[in-house]
């Protein structure tokens, strides 16, 4: 019996040698397969991140790159918007210069239609005393001896004649045109008259040219006398 005891411890003694030898080197296998696993995982995850890293570097290079695109179409756009608002302000400036320009033109249009019409009244005033003139020209030199003729630069010219007693062909002349107002001017008086010049005003005031010719008449016969 003792020996079956002894047998038995040593049985059992090497079952627990044989058992942590198997045990341990499987511990150890475990231990080192997951040592392995570990650096595996720890390798993946180390490229994995580096690679995330490098991702992430370019991906902030990028909003760098895009940060300073974004910076310089924000300065050209401010360049855009001054020249923008300079060519508004010329532009404004223009339409303005174009504004008084038409004005200006408007009104001298208007001012030369004022003129046209001016010029139409006197020219129609002028045109109106030359007949006139005309009409009684044939009753003057019928009644009065006096000849009429138009001699250059629009003027009429009165040759009286019967004036002088003495010598009744001797001829009397007067000289007369309208100016650029419109009214009556003597241009010349042969012999002279001392009182040409209020005849002419008389004229110009009452408009009565048969007036203003029998009174030229009645100087010159006066003047015949002395």
């Amino acid at each position: 019996a003792e020996d079956e005891v002894a047998l038995f411890e040593r049985d059992m003694k090497e079952f627990w040698i044989q058992f942590k030898i198997s045990y341990g080197t499987e511990q150890n296998n475990q231990i080192s397969a997951l040592r392995d696993l570990c650096k595996e995982t720890l390798e993946a995850l180390s490229e994995k991140w580096s690679k995330k890293l490098k991702e992430e570097d370019l991906m902030i290079d990028k909003i760098h790159e895009y940060n300073n695109e974004i910076l310089q179409q924000s300065k050209c756009i401010a360049e855009k918007e001054e020249q923008l608002t300079e060519i508004k302000s010329k532009l404004n400036e223009e339409q303005e210069q174009q504004k008084n320009l038409t004005d200006s033109i408007q009104e001298l249009k208007e001012e030369l239609a004022k003129k046209m019409e001016i010029k139409s009244s006197k020219t129609k005033a002028a045109k109106e005393k030359v007949e006139q003139v005309s009409k009684i020209k044939t009753l003057f030199k019928e009644h009065l001896a006096l000849e009429m003729r138009r001699i250059p630069d629009e003027q009429l010219q009165f040759i009286f004649r019967h004036i002088d007693h003495k010598d009744p062909d001797k001829p009397y002349v007067c000289t007369l045109s309208i100016n650029e107002q419109g009214d009556y001017e003597v241009t010349s008086c042969t012999p002279p008259l001392d009182c040409i010049a209020e005849l002419q005003l008389k004229l110009r005031e009452t408009n009565n040219f048969s007036a203003f010719v029998a009174n030229i008449r009645k100087a010159f016969t006066a003047l015949s006398y002395k």
